[in-house]
This record gives structure tokens, sequence and C-alpha cells, in this order.
């Protein structure tokens, strides 16, 4: 029997009913099973390990998930505790230490969810969006000085590296090539960005050689958002810089429906280091511990993890148990304008996999 080792970091806010929520799914999943199990591992870092310590993971944390298969995470945010404390002292430093470049979103119309785009059908609405992970607009180059002057200047600077940018367009030709369509739209803003982002759109275009059989555009970011609204139909897949992907990627949720159902995998290609899955709707403190948080991206999330680590069939079978939830109106919850609660959802999930 394979047992797969997964790391649970809840993190903060709601992820800490998610993230166990998950692992309920996993372990109802895996029962009966004679072919792998998991075996799980939970972390308490987070805004209040970062309360007791000073920092939100130990400084040798990377260590402690190496030798992982894969990492469940919940959230990073505290509304006590900056924002760049807790995304780079937790997230950002697993993404980054792990080299894991290529953040992956899938986003399609679930059955049963009231989606805003009332012409589209969810055939229409099937796309995946390739967020370059380690560079870009948040490769944390910068600075300030003069701090509470009149002079005063703070700096944040894009970088983008040929082999960065080569390997991220490779990663999302190769997805598009595998995916029915084999349709690509690189998202840009060299009009206005003239240095980095033409190099883009230069490196795009020599990697688009590699895949001759791929259909690709080149859409302008600003553009780019009129279009999800306006002509979904016309998308797959597509591939955007950190802060471009990171702001399509939330619109893309929203006309799917709601952030509570959208999951993100944070991928290392290679396999060198585990890669982390999560959902993407953040800590959302107001609703934490009131049992209102929607399941669906954590679990649409282990859906990813499923797939990454070889176990397609469980991951075809948890998906399937998702879309049967969520074509029942009485299992929504807040989000989804229903009244159904974290536990009910998570229940009901379980008992589809029972069946």
């Amino acid at each position: 029997m394979k047992q797969f080792k997964i790391a649970c970091i809840p993190g903060d806010g709601i992820g800490q009913e998610v993230i166990p929520a998950s692992q309920v799914v996993l372990e109802a999943l895996a029962l009966g099973q004679s072919q792998f199990s998991f075996e799980f591992t939970s972390f308490d870092w987070g805004g209040d390990y970062y309360r007791q310590h000073g920092i939100m993971m130990p400084a040798d944390g990377l260590d402690a998930l190496r030798s992982m298969d894969a990492i469940l995470f919940g959230s990073a945010g505290d509304p006590n505790i900056p924002d760049h404390i807790t995304l780079w002292g937790l997230r950002l430093k697993i993404c980054q230490g792990f080299d894991q470049y290529a953040n992956v979103r899938p986003t399609r119309i679930l059955p049963g969810i009231d989606a805003p785009l009332k012409r589209c059908t969810p055939a229409q609405l099937n796309w995946v969006i390739v967020r370059e992970n380690s560079e870009g607009e948040y490769a944390g180059v910068g600075g300030r000085a003069h701090q509470g002057h009149p002079i005063e200047v703070a700096t944040d600077v894009s970088m983008m590296t040929r082999v960065g940018v080569q390997r991220i367009m490779r990663y999302a030709f190769k997805l598009a090539q595998s995916r029915p369509r084999k349709l690509l739209t690189v998202v840009t803003k060299s009009n206005a960005q003239r240095h980095a982002m033409v190099m883009w759109d230069e490196i795009a275009k020599e990697v688009s050689a590699e895949f001759p059989d791929v259909h690709w555009d080149k859409e302008l970011v600003d553009a780019c958002t009129a279009r999800m609204v306006n002509r979904p139909a016309t998308l797959d897949t597509l591939v955007a810089t950190n802060l471009h992907a990171d702001i399509l990627s939330d619109l893309a949720a929203a006309l799917a429906g709601s952030l509570g159902i959208a999951p993100t995998g944070n991928i290392d290609p290679e396999r060198r280091y585990p890669s982390m899955f999560e959902p993407i709707h953040g800590s959302a403190f107001d609703i934490m511990g009131k049992g209102l948080a929607n399941p669906i991206g954590s679990f649409w999330s282990c859906v990813m993890m499923l797939e990454h680590i070889g176990l397609d069939q469980q991951a075809q079978r948890l998906m399937q148990a998702i879309e049967a939830v969520t074509a029942n109106p009485k299992l929504h919850t807040r989000d989804l304008g229903g009244e159904a609660h974290t536990q009910q959802v998570t229940e009901a999930v379980c008992q589809m996999l029972r069946h």
C-alpha cells in the first residue's frame, strides 16, 4: 500500500475550518482502499503562531515540509497583523522556498451554481489560469527610504528573468496542448510596461514555435477583464504575470459564482519539492468560527492535489461528489445564496464518497 504524506497548514481564519474538513473528506475517500492511504501532519503556523513567537513559521519550517508528498494550505491573513508579514512570512515563504513557480487556477461553473453571467452556459466558461508564481510584481525587490519625511520614497520593482518567463510559458503551452481546445491567451501589458512585458511577449512568441498545434493570442490585461465578461467562450487557458493573474483569477472565480468554490495549486512542475494546494478565498475573519465557510474551494484543491500525486481515479471520484453536492441548492453555503453550514456540506460530500 502506498502511503501519501500530506502536510496540513490551516493558517488563519476560515482556513482553520476548511482544512480539517478537507482532511475528513480525504479520509472518507481513502476508507476501505487497499492501494493507498494518507498520513496527515498538521502545522499550527500562522497568526496565532506569530503572536507567540514573532514569526509566522519556524526558520527551519521548510525542512519539516520537504519530505511531504503534498501540502494543503488554508489561508494567511490576520486583521491584527500587517498583510505583508502574514503573506511573506508563511505562504510566499513556502511558495518561493520550494520554487512552486506555476500557480494553476481552474475555473468553471459547477452544477447548481447561479453564476452572474446569465448569457453564459457552463460549457462556455471552462478556464484555467496559469499564474507566474515566483517573480514579476511579487519578486520582493524594492525598498523605502527617508520614511516620515516629505522626500520619502518607496519602490517595488517588477523583476522578470528569461528563465522564469520561459518556464511558465512552456508550462502554459503544455497545459493548453493537453486540453481539448488547445487554445492559449497570453495576457500582457506591453503597451505601457515597455521593458519586462515586452520581453514577456517576445518569449511567448519564441516558445510558441515549440507548440505548433496550440492556437494562441495575446490580450492586454485590461481588455482581458472585459473579454472574460463579454466573450467568455473565446478563452480557455490563460497565462499571466504574478499580479495580473492574481487579479484575473479572482474575477474568474466571481464570474463562476463565488470565491468560496475556487481552488489553486502552487506547483513545482519538476517535482523537486512538494507542491501546495489551497482555496483562494482568504482568511475571511468576519465569518470565522460561525460554520459559514464554503469548503468546496478546499475540496476542489484536494482534487488538484490528488491529480498531482497520481491518484487520478480518486480525484475524479471526489470531483463527482463535489458536483453532486453543489447541484443541490439546499447544500449551498451563504456565499452561494444558501443556508448550509460547513459541516453539512462536508458530510454530504463524505456520504457521496461512501456510496
